[in-house]
């Protein structure tokens, strides 16, 4: 089957820098499936994508669908005459083309015929115009007089088939072979005469069309002007893909400013240029801001010297204003503007940012005096933890809350931990991220969460399906995550109790504490299925509850560990076995066993065993070395299995049914002191 190269090239106004990536790849998506649908063979795809064009490059594309037997049944051969002619009319055939054919259910006519595939180039324009129409596009725009509708206003388009222009009328514009190359370099057409030269004819033109090589060569730029000044650039992976999408040409160019702005926190800085001026920072050795910058041009200048003075002058103006916003805060205390937090809503039903910080307050010194802390910095942290936000640099720059408020508290003379928790309280802020390193930062972390999830639960907000505004689950997972990883042993349900009574008139109360561990121990199924342990492990801890969760993570690996075990099984079963008696009968039993009323040697064997275990694994329990407790339960398995064999458990007898249950709740509530290891069963 003959075969070209394809592409299709859509010229526009400068697309969405930070969609650019996102609608190539799903631009170029759309097409492959669209040929896939139709059945066209095809090899390589190669996805461009640059400031002005979205660009698809298919090698060896079949030039044509491949031919198909296409088969149709009629009527059984014993139906009448007309209706079989009415068949084979439909089928543009004669009753004696017709095949007749044994289906298993009777004969039947049927009509095979060889389906000519359609010619690839008719059926390229509804390929791409269905991969246009579903790019994700939040907000299509239209230009001018026309009813067109894309995300930016459409230039011109390329569609080649080999060396032939496929005819095609999308988005308003006709097909052809004329490019366009650098808006200034070589503002003229660029003719591609064949799909394989696309690459290096716009390169020609001033345009790098390959995103990824475009990056590539930014990045390699960027560490080469940084080593003239034996600096480190601070390359941000989102904003070099950002860069990626601005420039056609991209070229590095480095810039300074002046050393007295370095006084003012180095993160501000940083924001500025990167958020504002898209410009990369440096650092030296230490990590330490250096007065340069390196920003990139989308042309070569003849007077680069030229374009890097207007980069500095642009910028100063933006670190003046932050020097001015940081002097002048620090004209008044942060504790001052705790004042202005009382006309800030936090959520309408539960307070202001004020209200907040003091249940927060009361909640972070219980905990640090749980954990030995020093109860006064966490209460002082936590009164301040919300005053940077009305700071003028935090109202310019959002993403510096909390590290503002670290270097006003350390320039009002604040203790330096109950400083470092200004920033702390706001880790781990996604996943992976670091934790607070103070134990001031963890309690204020802790408490600050624990605030919010009480008070949205208890007015009935909880997160619904794929809606969670306030973020409750990352700040569940952020709870457990500081808990575990700082191995700080506190009983998770006393301390939501104490957290839901700072609140005044919660709607949803009553069992709150318990509603809010429930959800926060669900966060675990996910936390272990990342690390490889499988649900069921999960679930048997779960069913126990423990209430402190470094403790819960304990039993899970000691539960894992158990299930390698080759007595794992067996006792999980016997378990479960134990816990279906014992689930059917009435009232709650007893464990108490009569010794006098043993008969089987199994059974005393095994009450014998339990009575030794008891006693050697109490100390195990008692230090929460759960890994070892099951080792030594463990043991039990011979025994376990002999009783069962042995032993009629249900029998006629109600003293010997009675005491034979009560050694089994024995059994079980061993084991339940780390975990219903029943669930290990399924």
């Amino acid at each position: 089957m003959a075969a070209l190269d394809f592409l299709v090239e859509l010229g526009t106004e400068e697309l969405p820098p930070k969609a650019l990536k996102t609608l190539s790849d799903a631009f170029t998506q759309g097409i492959v499936e669209g040929l896939a649908q139709a059945g066209i063979p095809h090899g390589e795809v190669k996805a461009y994508a640059a400031p002005r064009r979205l660009a698809v490059l298919i090698r060896q594309l079949a030039t044509a669908q491949p031919d198909r037997q296409v088969e149709k049944r009629g009527p059984a051969t014993s139906a009448p005459e007309k209706a079989v002619e009415g068949f084979a009319r439909s089928c543009g055939a004669t009753v004696a083309e017709l095949e007749q054919v044994d289906t298993g259910k009777g004969f039947y006519y049927i009509y095979r015929s060889l389906e000519q595939g359609k010619a690839s180039a008719s059926l390229l324009p509804e390929i791409v115009q269905t991969s246009l129409d579903k790019l994700p596009i939040p907000k299509r725009m239209r230009w001018g007089a026309s009813r067109v509708e894309f995300v930016r206003p459409v230039q011109w388009l390329v569609m080649l088939l080999g060396d032939e222009v496929v005819p095609a009328s999308i988005l308003g514009l006709q097909a052809g072979r004329h490019s366009r190359g650098h808006r200034f370099h070589h503002p003229e057409q660029v003719e591609i005469t064949q799909p394989g030269a696309y690459q290096q004819s716009l390169r020609a033109a001033y345009v790098m069309a390959d995103f990824d090589e475009r990056k590539e060569l930014i990045r390699q730029q960027v560490l080469a002007e940084a080593a003239k000044v034996q600096g480190q650039a601070k390359m941000d992976e989102a904003l070099l893909e950002e860069v990626t999408a601005l420039n056609e040409w991209p070229v590095a160019l480095m810039g300074r400013f002046e050393e007295h702005f370095l006084q003012v926190p180095a993160e501000a800085l940083i924001s500025t240029m990167e958020g504002n001026q898209k410009y990369f920072p440096l650092l030296d050795p230490n990590g330490k801001l250096l007065p340069y910058f390196i920003t990139i041009a989308n042309l070569e200048s003849k007077d680069p010297a030229q374009v890097i003075a207007g980069n500095e002058k642009v910028v100063r103006p933006r670190l003046t204003d932050a020097a001015f916003f940081f002097e002048t805060d620090k004209k008044q205390p942060l504790a001052a503007s705790q004042e202005k937090l009382e006309s800030i809503v936090f959520q309408k039903d539960l307070g202001t940012l004020a209200d907040k910080s003091k249940r927060v307050a009361a909640v972070a010194r219980q905990l640090s005096e749980q954990l030995g802390g020093n109860p006064d910095w966490a209460e002082r942290a936590a009164l301040l933890a919300k005053c940077d936000l009305v700071s003028n640099m935090v109202l310019e720059f959002p993403e510096l809350q909390g590290l503002m408020g670290y270097h006003y508290a350390l320039h009002d003379g604040e203790a330096e931990e109950v400083a470092l928790a200004q920033n702390e309280q706001y880790m781990p802020r996604f996943a992976g991220d670091q934790l607070p390193s103070s134990l001031t930062g963890a309690t204020l972390a802790i408490a600050d969460r624990l605030d919010t999830l009480t008070g949205l639960f208890g007015i009935n907000q909880p997160p619904t399906g794929s809606k969670d505004p306030f973020a409750l689950r990352r700040a569940a997972l952020g709870v457990l995550r500081i808990l575990v990883e700082k191995e700080l042993d506190v009983d998770l349900r006393q301390l939501l109790q104490f957290a839901a009574s700072q609140h005044p008139n919660l709607p949803a109360a009553d069992g709150l504490a318990d509603t809010v561990l429930d959800f926060m121990l669900e966060r675990f199924r996910a936390w272990f299925e990342d690390d490889g342990i499988a649900a069921e492990v999960y679930l048997a801890v779960l069913a126990v509850r423990p209430t402190r969760p470094l403790d819960f993570v304990r039993r899970v690996k000691a539960v894992n560990s158990f299930r390698q075990l080759a007595a794992a099984e067996s006792l999980a079963a016997a378990n479960k076995r134990v816990s279906n008696l014992l689930s059917k009968q009435e009232g709650e039993g007893s464990s108490e066993v009569n010794p006098a009323l043993l008969q089987e040697a199994a059974e005393k064997a095994l009450y014998a065993q339990l009575q030794q275990l008891a006693t050697s694994v109490q100390p195990l329990f008692a230090k929460a070395d759960y890994s070892a407790a099951l080792a030594e339960l463990a043991t039990l398995r011979e025994a376990v299995d002999s009783f069962f064999e042995d032993v009629m458990v249900m029998s006629d007898d109600l003293a010997l049914r009675t005491n034979r249950l009560a050694l089994l709740a024995q059994l079980r509530q061993l084991f339940l002191q780390v975990a219903d290891i029943s669930a290990l069963n399924g």
